[in-house]
């Protein structure tokens, strides 16, 4: 049955999840390297993911699954949460959270580009114009608004955000082809990964108990940026005849995650990153207004 107020409530409650984790991120790699806020995010994860299996009487289904079909399922995981959030959480620990959060948030202009040799897709003129414009909001937020220098903050921190962009898309692009229930498949990722991500902390630094605060932010990380906020969020698109309009929700996130930046993490928020911001998310729009304008309202 639809709801539309609340589908917006939970589209609403999502998004505003989503905004704080930057900030989530930033202060937790005060007290953790990435290796270790990944670990305890990821385990935080399949504990959540598997609660709500459990909760919503999934789990009975996903162990009767065959064993090749549930590695076919977690094989993802290898690209996120693991290496994504490795490569990603590295790029938050080496730049200030205004840049990282935008440069990682151009990964649909990537996944974009590469659609074109995976998919088939082809780009039209004006798609080829909204990827640029993107582009130069990327430079614009890197060079911290000085383009026509190309000196950046940190070079490699830089590096990191944007093939942060490149692994995501990846993923994003392999989950297409899977029909399983979303919340099966995104628990079977974090569940194949988890191990993985063991053996890395192990094989780098060692376990040691985490400090208080750092092991509080990795629970928040692993519940509202990896489990808990995307299931709000499919139950608003669930429960909305127009889904276009709560998916227009999700570009209020990257704006409303500078405020709370500067507020939370306590950066002085450089005009070049809301002009960066800005003409990432244009780029964005404008690459997707025809599937936009296309979009029918759900009938009754």
């Amino acid at each position: 049955m639809y709801n539309e107020r609340r589908a917006l409530f939970l589209g609403l409650t999502a998004v505003l999840l989503w905004s704080t984790v930057a900030s989530a991120f930033k202060i937790s790699l005060r007290y953790l390297s990435p290796v270790q806020l990944l670990f305890w995010a990821c385990l935080t994860s399949v504990c959540i993911l598997g609660l709500m299996l459990l909760l919503q009487g999934k789990l009975k289904e996903m162990l009767m699954m065959p064993p090749a079909s549930l590695l076919h399922l977690g094989l993802p995981g290898l690209l996120t949460p693991w290496l994504y959030y490795l490569v990603l959480f590295k790029a938050y620990e080496l730049l200030p959270a205004q840049e990282a959060q935008p440069l990682n948030y151009s990964w649909a202009i990537t996944l974009s580009l590469l659609a074109v040799p995976i998919l088939g897709h082809k780009l039209r003129r004006k798609q080829l114009a909204a990827i640029a414009l993107s582009y130069v909001g990327v430079i614009i937020i890197a060079t911290q608004g000085d383009p026509l220098s190309l000196h950046f903050s940190n070079g490699f921190g830089v590096f990191l955000a944007l093939a942060s962009t490149l692994i995501w898309a990846t993923y994003w692009i392999w989950q297409t082809w899977s029909r399983v229930d979303p919340v099966i498949g995104l628990f079977c990722n974090f569940a194949f990964a988890l191990p993985f991500v063991t053996l890395t902390l192990w094989l780098t630094e060692g376990f040691s108990l985490p400090d208080q605060k750092g092991l509080a932010g990795a629970v928040y990380v692993g519940m509202f940026e990896m489990g808990l906020t995307f299931l709000l969020w499919l139950k608003a698109l669930q429960l909305t005849r127009r889904t276009v309009r709560i998916a227009n929700l999700i570009y209020m996130s990257p704006f409303l995650s500078l405020v709370l930046i500067h507020y939370l993490v306590g950066e002085e928020i450089l005009a070049s990153s809301y002009l960066g911001l800005l003409l990432i998310v244009a780029g964005v729009l404008l690459q997707q207004q025809r599937e936009f304008t296309n979009e029918e309202e759900i009938p009754s």
